[in-house]
């Protein structure tokens, strides 16, 4: 419940505002967010459960622009620095000393696919593109609404675009306005009917790809690399009642709604194309990617070593203690902790890199992982965008050597990822970000829904047992909406 009196205004420079908010009422983002479904681009970024890094969560929509594309040339955010350079970049001044103010405003939201790596390094061709979605989606948002968990306040915040403040405050007023209307949950719980999903690899081909990983291990090309598959039903229905439904049955840290427009039409039909339909990235990811203070402190939480939930407290502990005594899950997991060093420290300070939180056990209400913590502090001249230029896409859920591993999984994997294992989250004009890396992530592309599974494979892996992990994996988020895997045995 938000306990607050009546709207309240902070002090702050004319080009950027922040209030505190009555009219949300106590409600949670997920049903604020339906007063704003019909407009564009809307995105809810929400810890829809407790933890270490579920602080914060933030509603926005209907961006002034959408990048899709990115930039030639080497450098791709070039036009991404640009666009964000239109918000106005200023910090507010609390009048309460108890107050904090949240770390996004306004700003860059959106998701960086698994292929935009291809722009960094030179790497093999993709698969086929059987989505027809961009490599990226950056969009600038001049207003949020952000709920402080801690706090349980809820604040409206706005950025000027290229200094208007008279739009800015029409925009914000038109956010209020809908905060006050009654707007129902039509279709919310519509039961979406049997989703059937089957996977771009069947067992015997995934276990063929653990092998062929294996020896590529055994003939020293590389220590590790994340192998992954799909899993895909037809689906042109509207998502976002799927994604109610993920939040609650399987709820994360990193819950997201991305909606990325209607895409193409459909199949042919006797009265012509079919109509357009809604795409939307759909996330219940457990795993942090990049976090950037305003002030240059950096962070990131790779995930390395899986095991399922008991059925009872006793079998949960003793898989937790079995998880926590594998050697290869370790191993696994300090890899990825190297490459995530090496990544941070090309634009951290020298000396500034540090691991304080290595392996310690977290669990989500289907898996439970190890979870290690990087931390440094950008070096001057640097910024979010030069970080995400030499970590992307994350080392968790490529391999090691990162660049070698990315070109063996192309001939393993025959599909795209997507933004499937890419990132999805905010940068704002004051230097600070916030992603998540996209696993336990559906996408709906207009015809189909598809979920992406896999695993880190070492030497030590067992075919088998990594099968096993990848249903695993599968279980809870297609608990959650009704799905099911078939042909899996």
């Amino acid at each position: 419940m938000i306990h607050v009196p009546s709207e309240r205004s902070v002090a702050s420079p004319a080009t950027i505002r922040l209030e505190v908010l009555a009219t949300t009422g106590g409600r949670r983002p997920i049903d604020v967010a339906e007063a704003f479904r019909d407009l564009p681009g809307m995105a809810l970024l929400e810890s829809a459960r407790p933890g270490r890094n579920a602080r914060w969560s933030y509603l926005t929509a209907d961006p002034v622009a959408v990048l899709t594309e990115p930039a030639p040339g080497g450098q791709p955010f070039a036009a991404a620095r640009v666009l964000l350079a239109r918000l106005a970049a200023d910090r507010p001044a609390l009048d309460d000393a108890a107050a904090e103010a949240p770390p996004f405003l306004g700003g860059l939201v959106g998701y960086l696919g698994y292929e935009l790596g291809d722009a960094l390094e030179r790497l093999p061709d993709p698969p086929p593109d059987d989505q027809g979605l961009p490599p990226l989606r950056l969009a600038l948002h001049d207003w949020v609404i952000a709920w402080d968990r801690r706090t349980e306040r809820a604040w409206l915040a706005g950025r000027a675009v290229d200094g208007d403040t008279k739009r800015l405050e029409r925009r914000l007023a038109e956010v209020r306005a809908r905060l006050t209307e009654d707007r129902g949950r039509a279709a919310a719980d519509r039961d979406p009917g049997e989703l059937a999903f089957i996977s771009s690899l069947d067992r015997t081909a995934f276990e063929t790809g653990v092998e062929a990983i294996r020896d590529h291990i055994a003939r020293g090309a590389i220590y590790q690399a994340n192998l992954t598959r799909r899993l895909s039903t037809p689906f042109d229905d509207e998502p976002w009642p799927l994604y109610r439904r993920l939040r609650t049955g399987d709820p994360s840290l990193f819950s997201a709604w991305l909606d990325l427009g209607e895409g193409a039409p459909g199949h042919a039909t006797p009265l012509g194309a079919a109509p357009a339909r809604p795409r939307a990235i759909l996330s219940a990811s457990p795993e942090p990617f990049l976090a950037v203070t305003s002030d240059g402190r950096v962070s990131t939480d790779p995930i390395k070593g899986t095991r399922p939930r008991g059925r009872t407290a006793a079998e949960d502990r003793a898989l937790a203690r079995e998880l926590l005594a594998s050697s290869k899950d370790r191993a696994e997991n300090v890899m990825i902790v190297d490459v995530l060093r090496n990544d941070l420290g090309r634009v951290c300070r020298p000396g500034s890199v540090r691991v304080p939180r290595l392996c310690r056990l977290e669990r989500t209400a289907a898996v439970q992982h190890l979870v290690s913590t990087v931390t440094g502090r950008l070096a001057e001249g640097h910024d979010p965008f030069d970080l995400l230029r030499a970590a992307f896409p994350g080392g968790s859920i490529t391999g090691a050597p990162k660049i070698r591993a990315q070109e063996i999984l192309r001939s393993l994997e025959p599909t795209r990822r997507g933004p499937y294992t890419g990132a999805l989250g905010w940068i704002g004009p004051d230097g600070a970000m916030a992603t998540s890396i996209l696993i336990r992530t559906f996408v709906a592309d207009g015809t189909h829904l598809s979920l992406h599974v896999g695993g880190g494979i070492t030497y030590g892996s067992d075919p088998a047992a990594e099968w096993a992990e990848t249903v695993a994996k599968a279980r809870g988020p297609l608990d959650a909406i009704g799905g099911h895997e078939v042909g899996f045995a």
